[in-house]
């Protein structure tokens, strides 16, 4: 009789009459997936093409004018532009792979001929080693392993006279880029290099960790696409480099490292800015390449973010206390150095999901959702203490979006579909101008800036429709694939291992679900009474 109680009063929770939260989340017609679905090819479209008309081959843009954007050549010192904006028809190329995800063949032909056609590195640019590493070489190899292996998702997509351009086009990118790991006394690349002339005179010879650390998967990929083991042991040497400078006492990293001293200017350690990505490649190398070591080093950063990084109640869906929450802290002492977290830490929940711990994603997914009901965008800072943004600006990135995609795909909860949605229908509204999508430059007054960043299209765009396209080839395909930290598919390929999946893979296929409580895959992933602490956390209520 007790447990019949108890049973029943847990399933009160759930009842659709009772509580606003299931009522609004347990369900999501098929009607509604197909509509949400066209919507994100629409939005996808309506910036590419207006990309295409109106700044091709210029590398970004400008959506309020309909103008194209190019470097800040009066102004070198602008990084926000010159990091990122290399005089490479940056939005093209970073596109590519999205063109085949929304199934559009003749377009990615037109758009890889038009690359092939036009695009060159050799410029007078000076860019950041890890903007042009994940947006433009990743971009590059992804549609090259895409166009010329047929047993991958998309199938047969390549084209008759293709002959390995983009790989060419990608290793021309690369060779470019090596200067950075030159004279420097740690192996810890410098983080930006002029494309013709190899590292600036004036070159600090400080880098943050997630922009050094951030290399291995795109440049392992190529080495083994290649033959060529440079790149890879390059970007493994300053993988370890970093590990060996963290701190005996907690395990951690900081944000920014001197080169040349090894010694730590940045003590912050988080997973947002200047670190996010970090972590993320440590778990992705592993997957492609099978190298133990990566593993290992992924697993003690985890625990050590689990041990000094995380407040909150020790389970996500049980207990007493405030929900969980990964703060920044000093590397050393683990003390809290401020009440902030950042938009780009929103990636970590999709880490959690790959590395099998979906429980504690489905709480801090929870978290940065409630932000953006409230603002209808994430802020880039968000205070947690204060319940207010920090920095009020949003660039229309997919962090949460990715989070909430891969939440979907390990429980098939049709909460993810309406956060998925709420996104959407946010962007439609707070966002669309008239010749794309704008960053919000305030997130409450809802101002905007002439700015549409590539990965908008490469990531933001791309994820919301494989929410919905549960059909897609990348769904259906019996091989498996990851996603770079810029979005671009990648199988997981024999080629590129040493050795086949083995026991200390941290998640078979099919284990996701396996660790998701039965009731939970029919109710909500997170109890209502939690949700509501929640958005009472930042102020929805």
């Amino acid at each position: 009789m007790v447990n019949k109680i108890c049973i029943r009063s847990y399933l009160s929770f759930f009842d659709g009459n009772k509580d606003e939260y299931v009522r609004r989340y347990s369900s999501f017609p098929d009607t509604l997936k197909v509509k949400m679905k066209d919507m994100a090819k629409e939005m996808f479209y309506f910036g590419y093409d207006n990309y295409m008309k109106y700044a091709f081959p210029e590398d970004e843009l400008n959506p309020i004018d309909c103008e194209g954007r190019g470097p800040d050549v009066l102004n070198p010192s602008n990084i926000n532009i010159n990091d990122v904006l290399g005089n490479y028809s940056l939005t093209l190329i970073d596109t590519l792979d999205t063109l085949l995800v929304l199934g559009n063949v003749t377009e990615f032909h037109r758009a890889v001929k038009l690359v092939i056609d036009t695009v060159s590195f050799d410029k007078d640019s000076t860019v950041q080693v890890f903007e042009a590493n994940i947006r433009i070489l990743g971009s590059l190899i992804s549609a090259h392993i895409l166009l010329t292996d047929p047993k991958h998702p998309f199938g047969k997509v390549g084209f008759e006279g293709y002959d390995n351009e983009l790989l060419h086009l990608a290793h021309d990118l690369a060779v470019r880029l090596l200067p950075a790991f030159e004279n420097t006394s740690t192996g810890i690349p410098y983080p930006r290099v002029n494309l013709k002339n190899g590292v600036p005179p004036d070159s600090i010879n400080e880098t943050c960790t997630a922009g050094a650390g951030s290399l291995l998967v795109e440049f392992g990929i190529l080495s083994r696409l290649i033959g060529d083991s440079t790149f890879e042991w390059v970007a493994r040497r300053a993988v370890r480099a970093l590990w060996n400078l963290r701190s005996n006492e907690t395990g951690l990293l900081g944000n920014v490292v001197n080169i040349q001293t090894g010694q730590w200017v940045g003590k912050q350690s988080g997973l947002g800015a200047g670190m996010d990505s970090f972590y993320e490649y440590l778990l992705k190398s592993y997957i492609l390449f099978g190298e133990k070591e990566d593993y290992r080093m992924f697993q003690a950063a985890y625990d050590s973010i689990q041990n000094h990084l995380r407040r909150g109640r020790e389970s996500c869906n049980e207990g007493e206390g405030d929900p969980p929450l990964y703060v920044n802290v000093n590397m050393f002492s683990g003390e809290i150095m401020n009440t902030w977290i950042d938009s780009l830490q929103a990636f970590f929940p999709g880490l959690q999901v790959l590395n099998g711990d979906v429980d504690n994603a489905i709480c801090l997914h929870a978290f940065y959702y409630a932000i953006w009901k409230r603002f209808g965008a994430l802020p880039e800072r968000y205070n947690w203490q204060l319940q207010a943004p920090d920095v009020l600006f949003y660039p229309l990135r997919p962090e949460l979006v990715e989070s909430t995609y891969l939440l979907y795909q390990a429980t098939k909860n049709p909460f993810y579909l309406h956060v998925g949605m709420d996104i959407l229908q946010s962007l439609e509204k707070n966002a669309k101008v008239r010749c794309g999508y704008a960053t919000l430059h305030h997130v409450v007054d809802k101002s905007k800036e002439d700015r549409m960043e590539s990965f908008f299209l490469s990531e933001t765009c791309k994820y919301l429709y494989l929410l919905f396209d549960e059909d897609n080839p990348l769904h259906k395909s019996d091989n498996k694939y990851i996603f770079t930290t810029e979005g671009h598919v990648v199988p997981i390929d024999k080629r590129f291992r040493e050795k086949q999946w083995n026991d200390l893979f941290p998640c078979e296929e099919g284990a996701l679900c396996d660790r998701i409580p039965e009731e939970r895959r029919y109710a909500l992933p997170l109890k209502s009474v939690y949700m509501r602490q929640i958005d009472h956390m930042v102020g929805l209520f």
